[in-house]
Order: C-alpha cells, then structure tokens, then sequence
C-alpha cells in the first residue's frame, strides 16, 4: 500500500513497483495512495508534503570536513606524517616542509575526487522541469515542483518534462521520450488502460522524460529519490567503488606498515639492548622507518599522472580524475555503446527494395508521401529523418507534389506503423501505410508485381535484410473504400515494398578495435538496438560474439551466474540503468578492470560503478559529471591511445615503488646490522634522512622515462608479493656492497664516527641511485633501452651532489668529513662490479618471476575477443 506516504522499495523493487502500479486500475492506484482521482485538496497537499519532505532529488550536501577526514585514513599518509614529525625532532624542517606538502597533496586530490559526486547530482536536477500543472481544489494550478506529492494529479501535454514518477489516468496519442532513462531514442506509447501491454510500464510517465505527443492526466505515485531518476541520483552521489589502481596502492600501503614497523621495533630493541640511550636509539630507529618510507611516492604518482594528463590531452582525451590515468591501462574489458562508436551514428536509407526485377523506385514514389511538404512537413523519428534527406527519395516525393493530404493516422509505437489517406490530382483516394515490416505484412493479404508466393518472396527479402543489420520497414497499400483509417490498415494491404536503413559502422573502428585486440582489451558491446543489428555490425567490425543476450533475460539471475553470464556474452541490448551498472559489477567480481563507456543519464550508475567511467563531449552533463575520462571525439582509437598511456605510466609509477623500496630496504638493513657491531651509529638520522631525500629528487623524473615496448600489450596490475621478492633480492643485493664499504672503512682507512658515516654516505647513494639505469628495463641497458634524458640528468647531478656534501660548507651541520682519493678509487671499482652483480641478478629474477608492470596472461576470452583481420 503506498497510503500517500514515500515506499522506498530499493534497487530491482523500485521496477518492480512501477510495473504493478502500471498493470493496474487508476482507481486501485487511488484507493492505495488515500485519495480520490480528481486531484487533492490544497490542505491536504500540504500535510503529504511536510510529512513526505520536497519533491527535489537527494543532495550530497558539501560534508567538507568528513570528506578530507577520509583522505587521512590512508595508512601510507600515516606514515609520511610519521617522517614529517621526526624531520621537526632532528632538525629537518626543510624536509617536514616537504613532506607535509606531499601531504596535504594527496589529501586535496582525494577530497576532490569525492566532491565531484555533487556535479553529477546537480546536473540530475537539472532534468526536472521547475514547475508543473496539478489540479488542486478541483481547479488546475501551476506550482512549483518541489511542492508536487503523492496524490497530486497532473495535468500533462506536450513538450512536458514530467516532475514525478505518475499513474495515468487519461491519455489520447500520448507518447514520452524516456532517453534520459532507458536510452532509447524512439518516443514509447503511454496507455491509461492497465495490461497487458508489449511495455511493462505503459501506464507510467516516469520523472525527468519528456512528453513528445497527445495529452492526458497522471495521479504522482512518487517524488524526489522515490522516483526512478531519483534512483539513478542516489548512485551517481555514492562515492565510487575502489578502482584497482587505488586498492593496489592500499595494499602496498599496508604491506610498507607491516615491514616498516617490524624492522623499527627491531632496531629499537636492539640499541637499547646494546646500552645505548633510549632516545638516541628511538631517534635512529624512526629515521630508519621514514628511511625505508619512499616519502615522495605521492609526489611521483602526482607527477607521472599529470605528464600523462598532458599527453592525452593532445590526444583529445581529458582526464578528470587523475588516478583514472593509471586504472585506463588497467583496463581488461570495455563496454561500450554501439551508436557512434562502432558506427557512424547517423542512420541513413541503404535501399529500397521492390518485388524480384524492379528497382524499388515504386517503393520510393508510396513512401514518399511522407516527404511532400504539401501532406507532412516534418520527420517524425530518425528514420523519416533518413527518409527526407535521401536524395532518391527527394526527388520522388517531387513527383507526387499536387497529391493532397485527405487524412493521417499517426504514427503510434503500439501498432508500430502509421498511415496516410491521399488524394491524387486526377481523382482517386489512397491509403497508404508505414511501419515496421512484420506488423505491415501481418496485414497484406497480396503483393502486386512479387509474384504467386509473394510472402515466401518477401520473407527472403525481408529476412536477408535484417540478416545484414538492416532496419526495415514496409510500404503498403490500399484504394480508399471509406471507412475509418484504423479499419482500412488492418487487413487487405498490397504490400509495395521494403525501406532498409542502416547506421554503417565507422571505418576507422576496425582498425581501432584491432589495436584494443593487441591491447588485451575484450570488447563488449551495450545498445538500445535489436541484439541482431548489434551481432551483425559486430561481426562486420571484426568483433568474434560470443552470445547475444538482453536485459529480460538477465533479470533476476544470482551474483554468480550473473558473473558467468556476463562473460560468455559479448552484447547486451536493452539494459536498465541497474542492469547496465550490475553487469559492470558482474565482470569485476571475476577479478576484472572494467571501463564502461556511456553518455546518456542512464548510463551514470555504471559510469560511476567502472573502475574507468568514459563519457564524450557531447554527452548529457550527468554523464561527463559521473565519468574520470571525456574523449573529445567518440573514437575508440582516442580510447586505445589512453588506455596505452595509462600502462606507460603505470610501468613508471612501479618503477619507483620498486627501486625505491628495495634500495631503502637495504640501507636500513645495512643500517640496522650495522649498528649491532659498531661503536656508533652507522649513519646519523639526519644523514639517513638526506640520503632518502636526494634519492628520491633523483627520481622525481622517472615518470619521463621511456618505457619498453613488450610492457605496454598486456593490462597492468598490482602483485606485492613480486614487489616484496624483488625488495628481498636486490635490496640484500646492495647490503653486500655495504658491507664491503662498512671493511674498507674500518679495516683500511681506519676510519672514525664522522669518515665512516660519510663513506657508507656517498657509497650508499652513488650504488642506489645509478643502479636506476639497469632496474628501469628488462632489456640490457643503454644498447636496447636508453633511459629519458631528464631522468639521466636528474640521476647524475643527484650523483654528483651526494659525492660533494662531504666537502661543502654544509658537511659539519650534516656531520660529515672529506674523504681521500684513495676512497674514491675504490669506490669506482664496488660500483662497476655492483651493477655487473645487479645485471646478473635482474636476468635471473625476471626469467623466473613476470614483470609487474607485464600484468598476467591473457584469458582465452581475451584471445579470442576480436576475431583476426
């Protein structure tokens, strides 16, 4: 019972509600709302309106505090806070500067990412109308929407954007453009009798749809986030799921926490074991932990997502949400509209087809009835549209200009045809119809000129167009014999003929496609049209359909078999906007990056669901406001150019994490085993903290780095494990070395406090740092992969800083001392024979372990996702 007060049934229930209100009577939709058909009272409208709340759909509201709050939940962010106190205790403020501004960086990022929610919510509100006709006290009213309740009756015409989900009570040729909804561009028929009907919900006008014909009255069953669009609103203001990108971090996050604090605690306890001070033994274990933190991790992501932004700008591609760059070359499968992407989206007449041997010119001269100016001026779907900028049909409706219009049966999507009543100049009166081929042809009971088995001959023809992706109608006609229109055209037609219409596929998306192939990417198709027009331009575009399925047939399937479904199907037609977001669900429960490409307010619930939202320019604003990514121009090779430099900078970004953290990781192990045998500590926590520092300014340029071709083909994902393999390798790797320097200090230059730190100092960084060159590529290094020119400069002026501080004038304030030449003599030799040590190890470890940045093999759904050119 709905008693006039908000049911707020969720999800599919909200459907299911509307497909019961329209498959019953105006008066039982009454008795449950407690009011009469003839409209509410104005005291008892503003009873339902205070109890019930505004019609206005729900808004997130700015909650700027919660919303940077969350932004500090990250454990990373912790633990750079964590380096920002203990740079303030030994001195450091440059440093606390720096990294409090990585910080607060990152924070402002995230804050905006959740804030964006808002547009797309306010760009829904944008769909409603501001003012409706209700009848209230017996008289009709114009009031505000937001003052429109349940009960209210409204007063509908057209050109109406409806304020509220309704019940019909009246409707004479009414027809609603529910695009805004469903996505469909064809207007549907609106019925105040209940069912059954072909459309479930024909006895429903649906918020934010607007009225493209007839007139009528509805009785408001639900207002504001109760109705449908308020539905869609209530996704597109949910913070989005977790991208794979973000969860990966998360994890890596997490994983540096526990490494972290375990060694920390370790080298804790163990100084204060060994009698020295507890604060000098704090002090050094917590620059031990920021040493092993890559503090600028946040500023390389930053800068690495920003060249990317720039670079797909110049592709036409506009990031909004920057992390959307590193989860676009994540992308495993996308699901994209077929109109305007595969094909040209502008849908034109291929042919008109008459009986065997004629050239469909009669076909044309009936059809182009349509086309006189004198008898219909204007085109009243995408096909008459079609129709009148055909040339051949241009020229036929010329013939037939002192033909006069005698009567018209409109159009209707119910009987899916219309008709017309002509008069010819020389006397005579015909009828002529219009329509869908299978509706038009269950009415002919001959076919002049196809022959005996005219039908058996008009079957072929017909079925051979829809064979080829074809939307056909039929031509028929009659000689007038004066009964009503709606008599005449339901039985004893002639059939004339056929008019096929085609959207051709683009072709530049073959080629586009085939580079998404190479890419991994499996493609799957969403549309509005007949899953056969979808299978056949699919099929023309290379695109190998695994299943056709549409949206009845998914209705009601578990989370599991959804999943299954999803996979073994390539399109899907005639999705719900849940439907479409679920389906989006489905493929990410199976491990999957999903991408969703869309641009209608029906797709905003699976733009935001995606892991990528993809909307274009010309889109609805709810949908550029719901995307991470706009492409200025709706090509899939602009799509296959993003998702390329999403996985560059991808490669880039784990570049860093990798060397970062296995180059930490072994100067704190070098670091922590140093200090259980020596006098001192091995390193000083403000040298430690300089040591990271210049590192990481080294690295600031890695995000210019030229990336391998092989690593670009295969979708990216995070692995920590291979992160921790990799750190437990090479970082030990170098811990070797620092110890053979930890030798030569003690045992050769006799070394004290102050020589030894400075050694281990400039040793440590010149064999961390330059090892960049051989880490970054898989290939050998310099002969098959040349490292970007800024990243070289950068790693060598870093090299040439590190080697300096011991003679410049900030050596006493860091604590350190001139070293010999001798020094340096050794030196050149530990890092040549190092970085032949590392190259030796680099071989060895991606022969036995994948590359991260390779992502995993792909699946035989992948393989076989677009079919060979």
């Amino acid at each position: 019972m709905l008693t006039g007060r908000r049911s707020r049934p969720a999800g599919g229930d909200r459907r299911a509600n509307l497909v019961r209100l329209s498959g019953i009577t105006p008066d039982e939709v009454a008795q449950e709302l407690g009011c009469g058909l003839d409209g509410l009272q104005a005291p008892e409208a503003s009873a339902r309106l205070a109890r019930n709340g505004a019609n206005v759909l729900p808004s997130s509201g700015h909650r700027t505090l919660g919303i940077a709050l969350r932004q500090a939940k990250n454990p990373l962010l912790a633990l750079l806070l964590a380096a920002t106190f203990v740079s303030l205790v030994v001195g450091q403020r440059t440093d606390a500067v720096i990294i409090l501004a990585i910080v607060a960086l990152s924070v402002v990022l995230g804050f905006f990412d959740e804030y964006r929610a808002d547009l797309a919510v306010r760009a829904l509100e944008s769909q409603l109308t501001r003012w409706a006709n209700v009848v209230r006290d017996g008289s009709t009213a114009r009031i505000p929407a937001e003052d429109v309740v349940c009960g209210d009756r409204l007063a509908l015409s057209v050109g109406d954007i409806l304020v509220a989900d309704a019940r019909l009570i009246e409707a004479t040729d009414l027809t609603a453009d529910e695009a805004v909804l469903t996505g469909e561009s064809l207007p549907v028929d609106k019925l105040a009798a209940p069912g059954p009907h072909d459309d479930e919900l024909a006895g429903m006008v649906l918020a934010g749809t607007v009225l493209r014909s007839g007139h009528g009255s509805a009785l408001v069953t639900a207002t504001g986030q109760d109705t449908l669009l308020g539905e869609i609103a209530n996704r597109v203001r949910a913070a989005p799921p977790q991208s794979e990108f973000q969860a990966g971090l998360q994890r890596f996050s997490m994983f540096l926490v526990a490494v972290t604090a375990a060694l920390t605690i370790f080298i804790f306890v163990a100084n204060a074991v060994l009698g020295r001070g507890i604060l000098e033994a704090l002090l050094f274990s917590l620059a031990i932990a920021v040493g092993l933190t890559p503090q600028l991790l946040p500023a390389i992501v930053t800068v690495s997502l920003a060249l990317g932004s720039r670079r797909l700008a110049r592709e036409k591609v506009i990031v909004r949400h920057l992390v959307a760059i590193e989860d676009l070359g994540n992308v495993e499968t996308l699901f994209s509209d077929k109109t305007g992407t595969l094909t040209e989206g502008r849908v034109h007449l291929e042919a008109a087809i008459g009986p065997p041997g004629s050239d469909g010119g009669e076909v044309l001269a009936w059809a182009s009835a349509w086309l006189d100016a004198g008898i219909h001026t204007r085109a009243s779907n995408v096909l008459d549209a079609a129709l009148a900028a055909d040339e051949r049909a241009q020229i036929a409706a010329a013939g037939r200009a002192d033909w006069r219009l005698a009567g018209e049966l409109p159009f209707s999507y119910q009987r899916r045809a219309g008709a017309l009543l002509v008069a010819a100049p020389g006397g005579g009166r015909w009828v002529i119809v219009k329509g869908a081929a299978e509706e038009v042809m269950q009415c002919c009971s001959t076919g002049t000129g196809w022959g005996d088995g005219w039908r058996a001959a008009a079957d072929a023809s017909l079925n051979e167009l829809l064979e080829h992706g074809a939307r056909v109608l039929a031509v028929a006609v009659c000689k007038d014999d004066g009964r009503p229109l709606e008599q005449q055209t339901g039985g004893n037609l002639d059939l004339v003929g056929f008019l096929a219409f085609s959207d051709p596929p683009k072709l530049a998306a073959r080629e586009a496609l085939a580079k998404l192939h190479a890419l991994n990417v499996d493609v799957k198709i969403l549309t509005g049209d007949h899953p056969a027009v979808a299978g056949y331009v699919c099929t023309q575009l290379g695109i190998h359909v695994r299943g056709l399925i549409t949206g009845a047939e998914i209705e009601g399937l578990g989370p599991a078999e959804l999943s299954r479904t999803v996979e073994r199907n390539t399109v899907f037609a005639r999705l719900s906007p849940e439907q479409k977001a679920a389906v989006v669900a489905a493929m990410q429960r199976l491990g999957r990056d999903v991408a969703f490409l869309g641009d209608g307010v029906n797709d905003a619930p699976a733009l935001r669901q995606a892991d990528v939202g993809i909307s274009v320019d010309d889109a609805t604003d709810v949908a550029k406001a719901a995307a991470d990514v706009v492409l200025l121009e709706k090509r899939l090779s602009v799509l296959a150019a993003g998702i390329t430099e999403g996985r560059r900078t991808f490669a880039n970004t784990v570049k860093y994490i990798m060397m970062a953290t296995s180059s930490n990781f072994g100067n704190m192990f070098s670091a922590a085993g140093a200090s259980l045998f020596l006098a001192f500590l091995p390193m000083l926590p403000t040298q430690i903290l300089a040591n990271n520092f210049l590192y990481d300014v080294s690295e600031l340029t890695l995000p210019t780095d030229n990336v391998d071709e092989e690593l670009i083909p295969r979708p990216a994902h995070w692995d920590i494990r291979l992160v921790f393999r990799f750190m437990v390798i090479f970082g030990p790797a170098s811990s070797i070395y620092d110890f053979l320097t930890f030798t030569l200090m003690l045992q050769v230059f006799h070394a004290h406090e102050a020589l030894f730190q400075s050694g281990w100092f400039v040793e440590s960084f010149c064999t961390q740092t330059l090892v960049i060159f051989l880490l970054r590529t898989q290939r050998v290094p310099f002969w098959r992969s040349k490292p970007s020119r800024p990243l070289a400069a950068t790693t060598l002026i870093c090299v040439v800083i590190a080697i300096a501080l011991p003679f410049s004038p900030a050596a006493d304030a860091l604590g350190f001392q001139a070293l010999s030449p001798a020094f340096f003599f050794a030196l050149a030799g530990m890092v040549v024979t190092y970085l032949l040590v590392v190259e030796l190890a680099k071989r060895y470890f991606f022969r036995h372990w994948p590359s991260l940045v390779g992502g995993r093999p792909p699946s035989p759904l992948e393989q076989s996702s677009v079919a060979s050119n």
